[in-house]
Formats: C-alpha cells, sequence, structure tokens
C-alpha cells in the first residue's frame, strides 16, 4: 500500500466484527510497531498484547467515557512506556502507538486510541481511581512502566463518512526565505 493511501485510511474505528485477527497479523503488526524511533534510541516503549474478547471487554470499564467501545474489539494493544529508562517515554510511546496503527491499517484492521495515562475512572472524580490502575487490577503490566495509551483493533464493520473539510492552511506558518512566495 502506498504511504498515502495509508494515510487516508487510517482513521478510528470504533465498531469491529467478531472475526479474530491471526496471531501472524498481529506478529507482523508489533514488528513493525517496534522499528518506530524513540528518542536518543532508548526504545523505552513496551506492549501488553489482549487477544481475549471478555479480557478487552473488561478493559472497557477502565473509564466512564471514551472507552466503551472496547467491549466489541477482538484485540487490544496496552501501549507502555519505561519511565526509568527515559523521561520522553510519553513522547516515544506515541510514536509507536502511531505506527501501530498504521499497520494496522496495513494488514486490513480498523483501530482507536483511547488514552490512558492521566485519566481517571470517572469522569466525575479527577482525583479517584485512574484508568491505568484499573488495568493493573487484571493485566500483567510490566513493572516500571506506565500505560499510554490502549489501541483497540480489529476488522472494521462500518464504513466512516469522509472526513470533514478543514481550513488546513489556516493551520500552517511558513517561516524564511521560501516563506516569501
Amino acid at each position: 500500500m502506498e504511504f498515502k493511501e495509508l494515510i487516508e485510511k487510517r482513521r478510528s474505528i470504533r465498531k469491529f466484527s467478531e472475526r479474530p485477527v491471526p496471531r501472524a497479523v498481529v506478529d507482523r503488526i508489533l514488528r513493525e510497531t517496534l522499528t518506530a524511533p524513540s528518542a536518543r534510541n532508548t526504545r523505552t516503549t513496551r506492549f501488553v498484547v489482549i487477544d481475549d474478547p471478555a479480557l478487552v471487554a473488561r478493559m472497557a470499564e477502565m473509564r466512564d467515557y471514551g472507552s466503551a467501545f472496547l467491549k466489541g474489539a477482538p484485540l487490544a494493544f496496552v501501549v507502555l512506556g519505561d519511565t526509568a529508562k527515559s523521561d520522553l517515554w510519553r513522547e516515544n510511546a506515541a510514536i509507536s502507538a502511531t505506527i501501530l496503527q498504521l499497520a494496522c491499517v496495513d494488514e486490513g484492521l480498523g483501530s482507536c486510541w483511547v488514552h490512558v495515562n492521566g485519566r481517571p475512572c470517572r469522569k466525575d472524580n479527577p482525583d479517584g481511581p485512574t484508568a491505568a490502575g484499573f488495568l493493573r487490577e487484571f493485566l500483567p503490566l510490566p513493572a516500571g512502566c506506565e500505560p499510554l495509551c490502549v489501541i483497540a483493533a480489529g476488522y472494521s464493520d462500518f464504513t466512516p463518512a469522509p472526513l470533514p473539510v478543514s481550513d488546513d492552511e489556516a493551520r500552517v506558518v511558513y517561516a524564511g526565505a521560501e516563506s516569501q512566495r
């Protein structure tokens, strides 16, 4: 798949078919994702792969907003950073999560990011239990690692609407000699 097509097809997919994702596909996605760049090549990102629909459904309860769709996903990746290896673990994990989502598209899968880091379980209790703490209760998250996000993945069960029109020119500022054209 051409890069432009890959970027165009990457959309947040929140509805999945029940079709399981073969282990060979998961392994290819991880192989590509593990090549993601990291600050000073520290390679601080870690992954926990969950392919048990019951566990993925339980993960949907980590927050009372923005995570319910996990219940229908056949696969989830917890993207974590080793906090002792770099203060840039969040940035490294974000880069890896993005590469993971692009690798999903390349394999014919849909995906959607669910933010975990710094998020409370309950929106009306921001200082209460955290989504990360909830996941630690039943997933084998490595010691010394913090989850940045969960990427839900699977075969899409719907076709998303086209992206809305955007004033992309207003989002870019040029500086330098070439900007005078």
